[in-house]
Formats: structure tokens, C-alpha cells, sequence
């Protein structure tokens, strides 16, 4: 028996009531949720210490500690971002497109919610917060399924979430927490069929495979990050240490984050020991191919087991290369379709690359840490979606709108 259908009815219920409320309205919420996590900021820390604690006693890696870790200045951010959603544009109740038929039918398409979604994630307590808040914004019910590591962070993030919407007269339901972590709840999400427009995954290699492989939900793939950065022969070296340090070490627990990075051979000898000096220097375990190792006898050896993992640590595999079409071959073999990078001064380089590749976001001199909703001008994003349909890239406000025909006429038959 599916232990969700009495919640995933409230759900459905709350979301006929959502999908009319008024612009006014939703952000006199947003605006709301944004005040309490000020003015809650120690409630919320010390229920995030629990997750900490319990974190710690689990031996969770330090890079994931870091992006389960709340701070008063994280908090802030959390509350910038859910009024900066405030300012953005409504997506619901637009008129897409208007076309008057020869007969005379009037034919409008107007943007609306998906509907009840819903979303299984990890151990990032702010996703909580960022994916409630674009449902909110987008007129969508949500009903949240996060990770045992940060339970406590969100029972009390998605409380205070619920209390601003009792508190400007919409359904409670309107967010909802799975608060059983076991994998039967996950599981049951997953077979809401009646109840559920659709499914989001947003974490590791593991977890959306599984979401994917089991759900009878339709479900918007967010894939895994193992992202690739190459280094042509034909580079502004110094530009591209910086690129490749940057992808790696501002957040290397993050999707975003570079995992591989190829270079010509004939740049190798001059930029492969600069680079590593300063991967080293910011604690990056760096594992290099016997070309590598050459160079540079110090590293790991790279196995192949390596350039098909995404580590989210401070870890990144380096190969070196003989051409442009190697690279390409390597990446479509690995890739899972997120971000690369090309950092190269040739045009016809970048743009064989972005050509012949096929990920969500490629980037020409650019670090792969901009795939991002906000360094997109999106706002927050509910994830990074690496599948063709129904939205590619990062997930805002429109990519979880779909839309309506509203026909007018004048006494037409056919």
C-alpha cells in the first residue's frame, strides 16, 4: 500500500487553489519566508547542528559536511535569493502566443503550473528553501523527499516555509515534507501516479539513476556533474590555470564542479606542472594518465574508474592528449552531459567543440562553475536538467510551467 496517497491528496487539493492565487499574494509569501529565515537564523542553526552531529558520527566526507552546513551568512544568502525570486516575473497566466484562425476561433496559449511536484534531493538543506520558493513563485505544489543527513534542517526550514503560507491565506500543503527517509517513501513518491505531474531528482550519480529506473512519474532529469575542461595547445596560460583551479576548488562538492581535465600534449610539458603547483597548493588529490605521470611522477595514476566519477571533493583526474577529436571521443564517452569547457584562442577549436558535443551548457574560456539558475539571470534553480525534454539546462521558474489553449469562437462548428 502506498503510505503517501492521503498526503499526496492534500497535495492535489492545495494545488487548484495555488494555480489561481495572485501574483500579490504568492510574494507577500516569498517576502514572508524570507523574514523568518532572518529572524529564525538560530532556531535554524541549532537544528542544522543536530544533522552536523549526526554527520560526523556517520564519517560523512568534509565536502559533503560543507554543503550540508548552515551558517548565519548562508542563511542570509538563502533569504536574499527567495526575494530575489520575489522580484522575478510571474511565468503564470502569460499569453505565449495568440493566432485568429480563418473561421474565426480566437486562439490563445497561456502559461500555467505543472501542478504537484515532486522533488527528491540530498543532503543541501538551502535547495530546501530554493525549490519551495520557485514552486511558490510558479504556482506549483511541491512535496519535498530530502535526505536522512539533513532531516532536522528541513522539518525546520520547511515549518517556517509553511507557517508564512497559513499566514497569508493559502493551503499549508502547499509544501509538504517527507519526514520517513527510508527508501520505501522514496519509493512510494515514485508510484503517485494519480497525484504527481512530476518527479525531480536532484543529487548523486546513484540516486537519480534509481529515480529514473523506478518511477512511474514522468521525471525531469537532473543528471550527475562530471564535467570536462580542455586545454588546447593554443591558450592564454595563465587564464587557464586560473579556469581550471576555479572549477575545481570554489566548490568542489557542487555538480558544477570540473572533475576531468584534458590537455594538448604540446601545452603539457610547459602547463601540466604549473597547474598541479597550484591544485596542490589548495589540497586537490590530483591522479594523472602515464602521460601525467611522466611530467610529473608525484601524482596518482588515473584508472578508468576515475574519468567516470563524479567525486563533489577536492579530487580531479587530468589526461593529455594528442588532438581535438580525442577529446571529443572522451567526453562523449564520460560525459553526462552537464557542462564542458573549451579554453583555446582558435575560433574553429571552439567551435568543433560546441558543435560536436552535446551537454546541456558548454563553455568557450569560461569556468564550468557558472551552470547555475542565478549566474544565469533564472534566479534560484530547482536543478540542472541534462535531458532533452520538457527542459534542458538549469531549472527556473519557466522550465517548470507548461501551458493551455484557451479557444474563443463565435457559434463555429466543424
Amino acid at each position: 500500500m502506498n503510505t503517501l496517497i492521503p498526503l499526496a491528496e492534500q497535495a492535489r487539493q492545495a494545488s487548484f487553489i495555488l494555480a489561481n492565487a495572485s501574483t500579490q499574494q504568492k510574494n507577500k509569501v516569498l517576502h514572508c519566508i524570507a523574514d523568518k529565515l532572518i529572524q529564525k537564523t538560530h532556531t535554524i542553526i541549532l537544528a542544522n547542528q543536530q544533522d552536523l552531529e549526526n554527520a560526523k558520527q556517520n564519517a560523512m566526507s568534509n565536502a559533503m559536511i560543507d554543503r550540508l552546513t548552515l551558517t548565519k551568512e548562508r542563511i542570509e544568502s538563502m533569504a536574499q535569493a527567495v526575494l530575489e525570486i520575489e522580484l522575478l516575473s510571474d511565468p503564470i497566466g502569460q499569453l505565449l502566443d495568440s493566432t485568429l484562425r480563418p473561421n474565426g476561433l480566437k486562439i490563445d496559449k497561456i502559461s500555467v503550473p505543472l501542478g504537484v511536484l515532486g522533488f527528491i534531493y540530498e543532503a543541501r538543506p538551502n535547495v530546501t528553501i530554493e525549490a519551495a520558493s520557485l514552486c511558490i513563485k510558479s504556482s506549483n505544489v511541491v512535496i519535498l523527499r530530502g535526505g536522512k543527513e539533513a532531516l532536522q534542517s528541513n522539518c525546520c526550514l520547511v515549518e517556517l516555509m509553511r507557517e508564512a503560507l497559513r499566514e497569508h491565506d493559502l493551503p499549508e500543503d502547499c509544501i509538504q515534507l517527507i519526514t520517513d527517509t527510508r527508501r520505501t517513501s522514496a519509493v512510494d513518491l515514485m508510484t503517485c501516479t494519480s497525484y504527481i505531474d512530476a518527479l525531480i531528482p536532484r543529487g548523486g550519480k546513484n540516486l537519480i539513476q534509481s529515480v529514473i529506473q523506478n518511477s512511474k512519474v514522468p521525471v525531469i532529469e537532473t543528471g550527475a556533474g562530471n564535467c570536462h575542461i580542455y586545454v588546447d595547445e593554443f591558450v592564454n596560460i595563465a587564464q587557464a590555470i586560473s579556469i581550471c583551479v576555479n572549477a575545481k576548488v570554489s566548490r568542489p562538492a557542487v555538480c558544477n564542479s570540473v572533475e576531468t581535465i584534458l590537455i594538448h600534449k604540446n601545452i603539457a610539458e610547459q602547463f601540466l606542472p604549473a597547474l598541479i603547483n597550484e591544485l596542490v597548493i589548495n589540497h586537490v588529490d590530483v591522479r594523472g594518465c602515464p602521460q601525467c605521470k611522466q611530467l610529473v611522477p608525484t601524482l596518482s595514476c588515473a584508472t578508468e574508474e576515475d574519468y567516470e566519477t563524479e567525486y563533489n571533493d577536492l579530487i580531479v583526474a587530468i589526461k593529455i592528449v594528442d588532438t581535438i577529436d580525442e577529446v571529443i571521443q572522451h567526453i562523449r564517452r564520460y560525459t553526462t552531459h552537464h557542462s564542458e569547457a573549451i579554453l583555446t584562442t582558435i575560433d574553429e577549436h571552439a567551435k568543433q567543440f560546441t558543435s560536436q558535443l552535446d551537454s546541456a551548457v558548454i563553455y568557450v574560456n569560461a569556468s564550468t562553475r557558472f551552470t547555475d539558475g542565478n549566474e544565469f539571470g533564472f534566479g534560484s534553480e530547482i536543478g540542472i536538467s541534462t535531458q532533452k525534454l520538457h527542459v534542458r539546462g538549469p531549472i527556473g521558474l519557466r522550465e517548470i510551467t507548461s501551458y493551455k489553449y484557451i479557444i474563443t469562437g463565435d457559434g463555429q462548428i466543424r
